[in-house]
Parts: C-alpha cells; structure tokens; sequence
C-alpha cells in the first residue's frame, strides 16, 4: 500500500467515540492494528458528530466535501434515527444514499466500505434512567440493522455485526462510557477486531 492510503471514517457518536479518548475510537484502533499488520494507513479523517441521524450525516457530508478516493470507508449510522422513533422506510432509503456516497469516495470500489450495525443501547443505565422498554428498542435496532444489511448485500458491502456484543455485555460497566450509554474504549476495542477482516481485505484488493 501506498504511503498515501487514506481512511474515512461516517458516522454519529459511536464513529467519534463520544466520552472516549480518540485513540480509543474504533476507527482509530482499526488503523492502528492495521498498520501493525504493515498496512501503510493514515489516521482515519472523521466525518461523524454525536446525535447525528443520517440525513444530518448526509448534510455534514456535504459541509465537508472530501475529496477521494479513499482506501478505506467506514459507516456506522442509524442510531438516532431509531431514537427518534423516524420510520423505517426513510432509514433505508437514505442509509442507501450514504451508503451510495461512501462507495463513490472509495473510488466506486464497494469492497473498500465497511458498514457497523447498530448497538443496542436498550439495556444500559441511561436507557433504564430514561424508563425505555429495553424489548421494543431490540425490536427496533433489529429492523434498522436488517435493513441496513440487506442495502449492503445489494451493494456487495461488508456488513460487521457487532449488535450481538453490545447486549451479552450491556451489565458490564467496563464496557461503557461513563455517560452509561455510550461504548467504552475497551468495547470498540471488540469492534475493530470485528472491523479487521474486511478492512484488510479492503487494503489488500
């Protein structure tokens, strides 16, 4: 690889790391054990702000305006949406339109994206604070992330389950933030490992 390579990295607070240290963002530990394995990579550019939905996504996107191509493309976008009780429907189409965007910035290669699922953030302690219903919001993050998966497939884009995760360890204080929502360092740690795969298959293409 280039010395060049680039990473961009879309996405809302769980892109940004909202209450973690940068080096502790998943993006960040991507690169960082990428470029372990000898992958010449830069830092990940961010494009991603805590609370945003996507067509707030889709509008700091434009703000920004990179220029790629990039070597590297992550996603991870949806949350607020469900949070917000916004349809479905309008989830995928415009998950489909970033999506969409992020193949173009990877030089309309699909295999360089990388997609996140959603968390379930339904069963931390700011979601027992707020009085939610930690099954319906498992139901809802369940269809926002076969909808995204399946706009992924249709693109032939990784799609990296890390949901799974994020409820057989909600209890685990370790693998929160201290806002009790967000993901720790140590849980985007499981992320990046998640992540790693089709990261090198991207860098290695």
């Amino acid at each position: 690889m280039s010395a060049a390579a680039r990473f961009l990295a879309l996405g809302d607070s769980y892109t940004i790391g909202e209450g973690v240290p940068e080096d502790g963002r998943w993006p960040a530990q991507l690169a960082a054990r990428l470029s372990a394995e000898g992958f010449a990579l830069d830092a990940p550019h961010y494009i991603a702000t805590t609370g945003w939905t996507t067509d707030e996504l889709q509008a700091g996107i434009a703000a920004a305006a990179p220029v790629g191509p990039y070597a590297l493309v992550s996603l991870a976008i949806g949350v607020n949406n469900q949070y917000r009780g916004w349809p479905l429907d309008t989830y995928r189409a415009q998950f489909g339109e970033l999506l969409d965007q992020a193949i173009g910035f990877a030089g309309g290669r699909a295999s360089r994206v990388v997609v996140v699922s959603i968390p379930d953030w339904g069963r931390t302690p700011f979601a027992r604070q707020q009085g939610r219903d930690a099954d319906v919001v498992a139901r809802e993050i369940d269809a926002f992330n076969a909808a995204a998966a399946d706009v992924c497939a249709q693109r032939g884009v990784a799609f990296v389950e890390i949901t799974a995760a994020s409820r057989a360890q909600a209890e685990d204080i370790a693998m929160l933030a201290d806002d009790g929502l967000h993901p720790s360092a140590a849980m985007y740690a499981h992320w990046a490992r998640q992540a790693l795969p089709p990261a090198r298959r991207a860098l290695s293409a």
